[in-house]
């Protein structure tokens, strides 16, 4: 995914990343979004395809996003895409991000026991 790629999110994702910085002590939203997008990526079921609605003022580049790890986000979105029966290209790519992000910060918003971050680690070793 080139560097020049921002992230755009939902005023819902928005809102529950807020809720999830105060309960979890994490403060930026990149550092959320990966924990959401591995949590989502893990889950072998594929998500609700629906329109999202990039409708907040968050936006991430992607560089900050993924941090000294992009290379291997993309791979794994990548790989995700042929999982779910996709040519991985760059539109694919970055559908599948943005569903699987959005859909990994739902999931971490639901779970009312998310109160630390010792809390976020454990449902990560789920």
């Amino acid at each position: 995914m080139p560097s020049e790629i921002t992230i755009r999110l939902s005023q819902a994702a928005k809102d529950q990343l807020s809720w999830l910085k105060r309960h979890t002590g994490l403060t930026q939203w990149n550092e959320l979004c990966r924990w959401a997008l591995a949590l989502s990526l893990r889950d072998p079921s594929t998500p609700l395809v629906r329109e999202i609605i990039t409708d907040s003022n968050v936006e991430i580049a992607w560089k900050t996003f993924a941090g000294p790890h992009g290379d291997i986000y993309l791979a794994l979105l990548k790989q995700r895409c042929v999982a779910d029966g996709d040519e991985p290209t760059d539109a694919a790519v970055g559908k599948t991000l943005l569903i699987h992000l959005h859909r990994g910060i739902g999931f971490l918003a639901g779970r009312q026991d998310l109160r630390s971050i010792q809390n976020l680690i454990a449902v990560t070793a789920e």
